[in-house]
């Protein structure tokens, strides 16, 4: 092995870091720089704040190329030769020099993409291993076989760095794949961000981290569009969230969104938990028919022969079913939500009830015309239109509503349903919000709208104080000219050279200068913003969401550029749609791409073998599981516990067995088991958030979805559902162990070794 090679390139990357340190410090010192400036004015400190969140930025994407910053290295046959990095750096020369180019430029596509039989024009492709700032390692692959050049790091597998990477141990979060990009992941990777892409993989496919790169790459390739619309992430729940939040800031991207379902409504985080067929009723389409009729109820009419009795100095009003209903059809006639269209049912009321009063007043016992002119009328008006007791009336019939006052209310009392459904979803106001109930919210500030013209009015007061203001600087700016610039005015009125502020700006546009800016990140904007419209999303085991889910995330994505991925094979909730075709033809019909990943990164082969066996007794005999690259020779085993008291002991034991400092374990158990079996766990509490980053977790079945251990010992496999098995049993990398007091299923059986 030659070791000038070795010495040749730490050289170069002892120089990147060099160069990396001198970008780090000068972005530091900029934003130091701009914090200790005492700028006067909203002005400078608007610049200060600009330029702090523009160099933070910047820091951040450093910061993200310091681990594995030059991971390759091209060498082209027409004498280019190009190093591939995390992040683009170039050189402090007047050219700006790349020294790495990003592993997301288009020539660095070859580095993923070429193969002796498509070298696209590639002598050697390098692959550089590092621990730190050190090379520890390279491996050539020779692609222009007419070169009988050597350097002594040629291997022999292809797959060496891929195998090397995909049987390193676990740490309890994901890890990018920058360095090990295969061609089919790539070609999803680089796919046009227009429109839906759906990305179809069974277990350990890559689905999930492929996504991830996706999206640094379209950060990457349409920067000035998505980084003012941003980015969301959806995923199935926290813990998956905390297990893939490493992997965009690594590879340098931190304006994205992480988001759970429970997590799209702005000011409600979900904590609770919906029984199956409760989340099953919440997540049908036909849900949002629903609300909106229940919605209609709350738009309420005085029973016929029993009217709203209204306190007046001048008698009573009589708000009857006739008022009630013109005014009630005229707000529904203009189509706007609910909160919206009040106003338009208040105007009426009112103005029946000033006619009203009006005749009563005014009235001529001889029949002649109305005492009362336009004025008194208008002034009769005004005081029904300030009075509480009339506007209790009308909050009375057509009430404010927010979406949690209305949903709180609706699933007290749910109506519009079949008596089962009913009973499914009902529950006591007070009750912590479900998933499920999100996509209710959001329907419901759809359906109910958001009523905000008392903060329009106070924002355009305070702009025309604003203005008011600028105008009286520039009366003053006008006075203060000096006697010299008067008499060049009054002499060559057109022909002053010297420009004073009244000359260059209006008021308006001086207020405008001087208006608080927003300096949040467009997704921490988004997050606080349920009408956003993201520029793109991803969308992870996206077979699970409902028709209800569905519909909140169409609207936050107008575009319809969204990433889908998923397996129908492990759809587990209730409520999944499933099939691509059911949940995109409401939006997009058939305009949509799809694609499958074949390849199964993670799963060995032994153990892929015995979770095939799952979905085949279960109805599928022609089931095929994607194709595992690796084997292990370690296979599958399973130990029946005679003693269901005995089984929190053995699950310790077998955590004690495992290989000790190597990666990480997870105990998947059915939740009702979780209390017996957290005690005997070290450091583990049952109800908990699970710490991925612990050598060992415990887990539901549906919990560890997405995730990946080195170990994994799954605890009375027949007390799981078909999809929450297969997916319990594809979740290690390198071992699976299988406790059980109940007797295994025939083809389990058959494929464990017993122990």
């Amino acid at each position: 092995m030659s070791t000038e090679e070795l010495r040749e390139e730490q050289q170069f990357v002892s120089g990147l870091y060099a160069r990396l340190d001198a970008l780090r410090e000068e972005a530091e010192s900029a934003v130091r720089a701009s914090l200790e400036q005492v700028g006067n004015g909203l002005q400078a400190r608007l610049e200060r704040d600009v330029l702090v969140a523009e160099r933070s930025g910047l820091l951040a994407a450093l910061d993200a190329g310091e681990n594995g910053l030059c991971f390759g290295r091209l060498v082209f046959r027409d004498g280019r030769d190009h190093h591939i990095g995390r992040i683009g750096i170039r050189a402090s020369d007047a050219e700006r020099t790349p020294l790495v180019l990003d592993w997301r430029a288009e020539v660095a596509r070859p580095f993923y993409l070429a193969t002796g039989h498509t070298p696209m024009g590639l002598r050697r492709r390098r692959h550089i291993s590092t621990e730190g700032r050190e090379v520890t390692g390279l491996h050539d692959e020779i692609l222009d076989l007419s070169d009988t050049t050597r350097t002594g790091h040629e291997g022999a597998d292809a797959d060496e760095v891929l195998l090397a990477a995909l049987n390193s141990a676990r740490t309890g979060r994901m890890q990018d794949i920058v360095q090990t990009i295969q061609a089919e992941q790539d070609r999803i990777i680089r796919a046009p961000h227009q429109g839906v892409l759906v990305v179809e993989g069974g277990p350990g496919t890559g689905k999930t981290v492929v996504a991830l790169h996706r999206a640094a790459y379209l950060l990457y390739a349409h920067r000035e569009h998505l980084a003012k619309r941003a980015v969301l992430i959806v995923g199935p729940n926290p813990a998956f969230l905390g297990y893939i939040s490493d992997v965009l800031p690594a590879l340098g991207e931190t304006g994205v969104l992480l988001a759970s379902l429970g997590e799209l409504f702005p000011g409600i985080t979900a904590t609770g938990t919906d029984t199956p067929a409760a989340a099953e009723v919440k997540g049908r389409a036909e849900m949002a028919d629903v609300l909106e009729r229940a919605l209609e109820d709350r738009q309420r009419l005085p029973e016929p022969g029993a009217p709203v009795v209204i306190a007046h100095d001048d008698g009573d009003l009589i708000l009857d079913w006739e008022i009630a209903y013109e005014a009630r059809a005229a707000a529904r006639e203009t189509r706007l939500p609910h909160n919206l269209a009040r106003p338009t049912f208040a105007f009426h009321v009112i103005d029946a009830l000033t006619q009203q009063l009006a005749e009563r007043i005014g009235h001529d016992p001889y029949g002649g015309p109305n005492f009362l002119g336009p004025d008194d009328i208008a002034q009769l008006g005004k005081g029904i239109a300030t009075s509480a007791e009339v506007h209790a009336a009308i909050e009375e019939l057509w009430p404010t509503l927010t979406p949690e006052q209305f949903v709180t209310d609706y699933l007290e009392e749910p109506v519009h349903l079949p008596d089962a459904d009913a009973a499914a979803v009902r529950r006591a106001p007070g009750a912590a919000w479900t998933p499920a109930d999100v996509p209710l919210l959001d329907e419901s500030a759809e359906l109910l709208g958001k009523d905000d013209s008392a903060a329009l009015a106070r924002a355009e007061a305070e702009r025309q104080r604003q203005v008011a203001y600028a105008q009286g600087v520039l009366d003053v700016s006008y006075a203060s000219r000096t006697y010299e610039f008067e008499d060049k005015e009054e002499s060559d009125p057109d022909g002053s050279e010297v420009l004073l502020a009244h000359d260059i700006i209006d008021a308006e546009r001086m207020a405008e200068r001087h208006e608080e800016a927003d300096h949040r990140s467009a997704a921490e904007r988004a997050a606080a913003d349920r009408t956003w419209a993201f520029g793109h999303i991803v969308v992870d085991e996206a077979q699970e969401l409902s028709a209800m889910a569905w519909r909140l995330l169409m609207r936050r994505c107008p575009t319809r550029s969204m990433t889908l991925v998923g397996d129908p094979a492990q759809t587990a909730e209730a409520g999944g749609v499933g099939s691509w075709a059911d949940i995109l033809a409401p939006y997009v019909e058939d305009r949509w791409e799809f694609t499958r990943l074949g390849v199964n990164y993670r799963t060995p082969a032994e153990i892929m073998a015995v979770a095939a066996e799952v979905p085949r007794a279960a109805g599928r005999p022609a089931f095929e599981p994607p194709r595992s690259v690796r084997a292990t020779g370690v296979e599958p085993w399973a130990r029946r516990v005679p003693d269901f008291g005995d089984l929190a002991a053995e699950v310790a034991k077998a955590v004690a067995d495992s290989p000790a400092g190597e990666g990480r374990l997870a105990v998947i158990a059915p939740r009702t088991l979780h209390a017996t079996l957290a005690p005997a766990l070290d450091g583990v509490t049952a109800g908990e958030e699970p710490d991925l980053t612990r050598p060992v977790v415990l887990l539901d079945p549906r919990q560890a979805k997405g995730l990946e251990f080195d170990t994994v010992l799954v605890i009375e496999p027949t007390h799981y559902e078909t999809s929450d098995l297969y997916v319990a049993l594809t979740r290690p990398t390198q071992r699976l162990g299988v406790l059980h007091t109940e007797p295994l299923p025939e083809p389990l059986a058959r494929r464990l070794t017993p122990r």
